[in-house]
């Protein structure tokens, strides 16, 4: 049997970082086992759900290299009349009733329950009602919900994929709402039909939705299906260890996308928020993480969503991922930064290799490497001073070496002559390395913090680097 898995998102808010955890797990599990996760729009919140929100999720899926863009959307919003067919054959089976008491009234029984010490449950009351008059009121136009019809005395049990064994027996449970109407169904009717339908082998989801299996086993087996598989995920928590919430951290797959995070780094960091496959390598390509990804090194307890280990991630990703690419997906976070200024591709690439490695985001790289770019650095001259060096000093070291670089011919200037010559020459004169290097690097980066003089010349050129030294000389 091929496996199946889903993700089925509710379209009430933007494409959230657990969505994207799930979805990873079960598009690896899914791959791992040759099979395919289909996408499922629980759409039947009508005063939440948006279509925007259900094509940004479904176009984050996609850019996340989860979904392919021909993945068809199954709405649930467009399967009304298939729900009202199960919950007829429900009814006529005596699997479901109606049931036609009161809020107000199940709110009186509850209260009573729970004065005697009794747990809080539906007493049944409809439970033998006759189908035909049951019917004849709702024709009528009396309201009534539908409740499914519970084994007595019956021991719910599973084995979940993730967290072993689980059962709950049927005395806690009560005949539970699965619809307000035949064109209402409730969610777990919903999802149960679908999944059903959708041929789904294995259901992979957050471990707040264990108390809602049980539920759905039973409407499985009142429906005369087979079960699928259960899974059930570690929830990703704040650094407190509360759920992962907007108030403490952003939780918007596109925040972070925004930021300058590259999706390879937010797959490989979501994937080991409660997994990890064992050894000690940590960063993987998604297809890497297809062939070591297995549930058995799924956690059972929640785990912490840690922004600097997502920061090490980038970082590593930016420093492995090709120039090219690289190059490619920071233009618009430069562009961004540069405004309408004009540049060079050829020095943009060279440009990333002086910061790559100080900077956490592609939009941190961006603002680290515009020094590259500017007509001309403003800065205060009193940084050009080396320690315990003096104006004068500093002024004459840069004359001398401008002077030096001078008669480098351009087809030497690289990085690697450039810093054989300069500490060359620096060991001949008798200079301190920092007296010569600081001023050199700040009149070239107008930083007191940035990459080593040699890096910036190369990159910089040779008309550049001795134009900004100028530069420097005039400001002393």
């Amino acid at each position: 049997m091929s496996v199946i898995t889903r993700i089925p998102p509710s379209p009430t808010g933007s494409f959230h970082i657990g969505t994207m955890r799930t979805a990873l797990y079960n598009y690896l599990f899914a791959k791992k086992n040759g099979g395919v996760m289909l996408f499922r729009s629980e759409d039947t919140d009508t005063e939440r759900s948006t279509k925007e929100f259900e094509q940004q999720i479904f176009a984050g899926l996609v850019a996340m290299d989860l979904l392919d863009p021909t993945t068809p959307i199954i709405r649930q919003s467009e399967r009304t009349a298939r729900y009202r067919e199960v919950l007829e054959s429900l009814l006529e089976s005596g699997k479901a009733y109606y049931c036609f008491m009161k809020p107000e009234e199940l709110d009186a029984i509850r209260a009573q329950q729970e004065k005697d010490g009794l747990p809080t449950r539906y007493p049944g009351t409809f439970r033998d009602y006759p189908l035909a008059e049951a019917r004849a009121r709702v024709t009528a136009g009396e309201r009534a919900v539908i409740r499914l019809c519970l084994p007595e005395d019956r021991e719910v049990k599973w084995n979940d994929l993730v967290r072993g064994e689980v059962a709950i027996h049927t005395k806690d449970m009560d005949d539970f709402v699965i619809a307000k109407g035949l064109d209402m169904p409730l969610y777990h009717l919903a999802v149960v039909v679908d999944d059903i339908d959708m041929h789904i082998t294995h259901v992979l989801r957050g471990e707040d939705h264990v108390s809602n299996t049980p539920k759905q086993i039973l409407i499985y087996e009142a429906m005369g299906a087979a079960l699928p598989e259960f899974g059930h995920l570690p929830l990703i928590l704040n650094a407190d260890k509360t759920k992962l919430s907007k108030r403490k951290n952003k939780t918007s797959v596109q925040d972070y996308l925004d930021e300058g995070y590259l999706k390879e780094a937010l797959l490989n960091f979501v994937a080991f928020i409660g997994w990890n496959p064992g050894g000690e390598q940590e960063i993987y390509s998604l297809s890497e993480m297809v062939d070591v990804f297995s549930l058995d090194r799924v956690q059972k307890s929640g785990a912490v969503f840690n922004l600097e280990k997502l920061d090490w991630f980038n970082k590593e990703w930016m420093k492995k991922l090709p120039i090219e690419i690289l190059v490619e997906r920071i233009q618009p976070f430069f562009e961004e930064v540069m405004g309408e200024k004009s540049y060079e591709v050829a020095k943009l690439r060279n440009a990333i290799g002086l910061e790559v490695e100080r900077s956490a985001t592609l939009k941190e790289l961006a603002e680290n490497i515009t020094f590259v770019f500017v007509d001309e650095l403003q800065y205060d001259p009193a940084i050009l001073i080396w320690k315990k060096s003096t104006v004068e000093d500093a002024k004459q070291k840069l004359i001398e070496i401008k002077q030096k670089l001078i008669e480098i011919d351009d087809v030497d200037w690289t990085k690697e002559y450039l810093e054989k010559a300069i500490v060359d020459w620096i060991g001949v004169m008798g200079y301190g390395k920092g007296d010569v290097l600081w001023p050199l690097r700040v009149s070239l980066s107008g930083k007191q913090n940035s990459p080593g003089p040699f890096e910036i010349a190369f990159v910089l050129g040779k008309e550049e680097a001795l134009a900004r030294i100028n530069h420097a000389i005039s400001l002393l």
